[in-house]
């Protein structure tokens, strides 16, 4: 169809990465803000982390053989992984846990934004 605009086939991959990552934050500010107690599930944090990452890797792998807007919405996701990773090794009870989990959000939110992209820009 020549007027078709289609959106690229990885964009939920990118979404559902998003909103991983989105729960997982709301969840860390809730204990943090002592809304909730997970002294006794303290594995739920962990569990949506591994998520969290693992639907980032599953985003920027659907790049390979996705469309323009998905390699480009991989690679503005790339930069996310090094937040993601470090987040492992900074202690949780200090100013800088917080802050290098939030260095990951520009990157997931622009992935997200380019995974939108229609298809057939020039």
């Amino acid at each position: 169809m020549a007027g078709r605009r289609t959106i690229s086939n990885a964009a939920p991959l990118f979404v559902a990465a998003a909103l991983s990552y989105a729960a997982n934050c709301a969840l860390g500010l809730a204990v943090a803000a002592r809304v909730i107690d997970t002294r006794h599930f303290r594995w739920l944090h962990h569990a949506m982390y591994i998520t969290t990452c693992t639907t980032v890797v599953a985003a920027i792998g659907s790049a390979c053989r996705g469309s323009r807007p998905a390699r480009q919405a991989a690679l503005a996701l790339a930069p996310a992984v090094v937040p993601l990773t470090a987040i492992a090794y900074v202690p949780t009870h200090t100013r800088r846990h917080p802050l290098v989990a939030l260095a990951a959000a520009p990157f997931i939110i622009a992935s997200v934004v380019r995974s939108f992209r229609p298809t057939d820009r020039k």
